[in-house]
């Protein structure tokens, strides 16, 4: 390619010529791009330039930068891990949760008291500052190294209608069902999903690239009376993992004609 002649700050023609090159697969997903030195003979333009569109392109999430290594281009291919969304039972009544056995705990889990924020008091349907047992985790698949931060959150009234949530706050979420159940409630389950760019707590724990947003999972465990019960939030890179879920058909709520 010979010198570029566009509008614009130099900088950006080199980052639009160089994202031309990979859209159009010259340069292919999980390739090395050329040197830094390679690409100002290419482009006709200085270090400083070919430096700034390089950082360009990463903040586009076109471009991951592996230190010692040189900048490859992001694959585009599917996620290494797919998280399957559904809860069962085993033959013996207790709860299974597809993929639950797959993790391993990279690190202790973090139990603490904590408080309601608008978003959790609005998903348990608690006002601000109501009082919660949390555990934290953070879980990694071997298989994959797809790493995901796991969060329990138990109402302090929940923990006193259930004395053995408020001791153990940490059982995985599938003893936690069970504990419930043995404790009369009859269980059902609301999840939504989000993502959003990392906070960089978040970012350096899952170990993300640049330019990659995370989901955010929220599942909320509903007792017999349809009150929410614990909140769970899951967090994973949105390069690495995807959800599945399976959906059945309901029947339709009953309508009454009103007077």
């Amino acid at each position: 390619m010979s010198e570029i002649q566009r509008p614009g700050a130099l900088y950006q023609q080199v980052a639009a010529a160089i994202r031309e090159a990979i859209l159009s697969g010259e340069f292919a997903p999980d390739s090395m791009l050329p040197s830094e030195a390679q690409l100002m003979a290419r482009y006709g333009v200085s270090r400083p330039t070919v430096r700034n569109a390089i950082a360009a392109l990463r903040a586009e999430g076109l471009i991951d930068v592996r230190h010692g290594k040189g900048s490859f281009v992001r694959s585009d291919g599917q996620p290494a891990l797919t998280l399957e969304r559904r809860i069962s039972h085993s033959p013996e009544g207790k709860f299974v949760i597809p993929n639950g056995d797959i993790w391993q705990e990279a690190e202790e889990p973090s139990t603490y008291r904590t408080h309601t924020t608008k978003d959790t008091g609005r998903l348990l349907q608690l006002g601000e500052e109501e009082p919660l047992f949390g555990c934290d985790r953070l879980l990694t698949d071997p298989g994959t190294g797809t790493r995901a931060m796991h969060r329990t959150l138990i109402p302090f009234e929940v923990a006193e209608a259930v004395p053995l949530l408020g001791k153990e706050p940490c059982k995985p979420p599938a003893a936690i069902y069970w504990v419930l159940t043995q404790a009369g409630h009859k269980l059902t389950w609301s999840e939504t999903v989000r993502a959003h760019m990392p906070l960089p707590d978040e970012r350096t724990t899952l170990q993300l690239p640049d330019a990659t947003p995370i989901l955010h999972v929220t599942r909320v465990a509903h007792g017999t009376d349809d009150r929410p019960l614990i909140l769970e939030e899951l967090r994973a890179g949105a390069d690495r993992a995807e959800l599945a879920y399976r959906i059945t058909a309901e029947k339709p709520t009953a309508y009454r004609k009103k007077d």
